[in-house]
């Protein structure tokens, strides 16, 4: 069906007007070969509450954003490689059901449909395309994923200390290692997570400690790695380049000959056809 639709002119007009819908905020998305297969509102967990978002499943991405007027104007542009992305079914809350984790290396959430159908339908799309896609590229499936951030409800306490009880003066913060809500004394720390920023960002203490320990260790595996190089090389003393009164064949005889060198509730729109 990807095959069918690259090339057609419904194709382009459906990838048009979801660029249309994000204006000037979103990033162009029409390439080469891209199809927009299907497209529907689904209920993110957020850091406050749960919120609709809409979301589109093309055949090398996914698109999501916030709802200003619905089928009119969007905003908040997200876009996830769908070769980055592992999915994980969730059980129902109380609050939320029919629920599923996206996780990518940069960012992960949780999601819920309007109904058990619904998901199962997004999730089999979700798959089929990201099992396509890593085929024809012959990457393997992502191993590393970010954590998601525990909603700000889901404690009233700090998630490390057990002891900082959250309140309009006391702010919760998010360690961006583990995700948990944390205190600001037990989120003082910064450390450098190059796989998702390229500044330091907040984590807990505990994160913060098997962070150094395991960058400790990536170290000192560097190092015994390159000691038989330090070793092979102790005592070579390299050439000046000076230039000097002898001829090379007079050069050459220093050389021994034997030297050798190393080298929501909310209404579903149905998948394209």
């Amino acid at each position: 069906m990807m095959d069918h639709l690259a090339n057609t002119e419904i194709n382009s007009q459906r990838i048009a007007a979801v660029e249309n819908c994000f204006g000037a905020s979103g990033q162009p998305l029409a390439l080469p070969g891209r199809v927009l297969l299907g497209e529907g509102i689904l209920t993110k967990e957020c850091r406050k509450k749960p919120k609709p978002r809409i979301f589109f499943l093309f055949n090398d991405i996914l698109v999501y954003g916030s709802i200003v007027i619905n089928k009119r104007k969007y905003n908040s542009q997200h876009i996830i490689p769908l070769e980055d992305v592992t999915l994980e079914t969730l059980p129902d809350t109380l609050q939320m059901k029919n629920r599923w984790m996206i996780k990518t290396s940069k960012k992960s959430f949780v999601v819920s449909a309007a109904s058990l159908t619904e998901r199962k339908e997004w999730i089999s799309h979700l798959e089929e395309c990201i099992k396509h896609l890593l085929m024809k590229t012959g990457r393997q499936p992502c191993t590393e994923h970010a954590a998601p951030w525990i909603p700000d409800k889901a404690t009233d306490i700090c998630m490390r200390c057990t002891q900082t009880k959250f309140s309009t003066l006391t702010r919760r913060h998010h360690c961006r290692k583990c995700g948990f809500v944390v205190c600001a004394d037990c989120s003082r720390q910064r450390f450098l997570m190059p796989r998702l920023s390229p500044k330091p960002l907040r984590v807990c203490n505990l994160c913060y400690r098997q962070l150094l320990a395991d960058k400790k260790k990536e170290a000192e595996a560097d190092r015994r790695q390159t000691e038989p190089i330090r070793s092979a090389i102790q005592g070579y003393e390299p050439s000046s380049g000076d230039d000097s009164d002898k001829s090379d064949d007079e050069k050459a005889e220093q050389w021994p000959a034997d030297t050798e060198f190393y080298t929501s509730e909310v209404s579903w729109s149905s998948f394209h056809s």
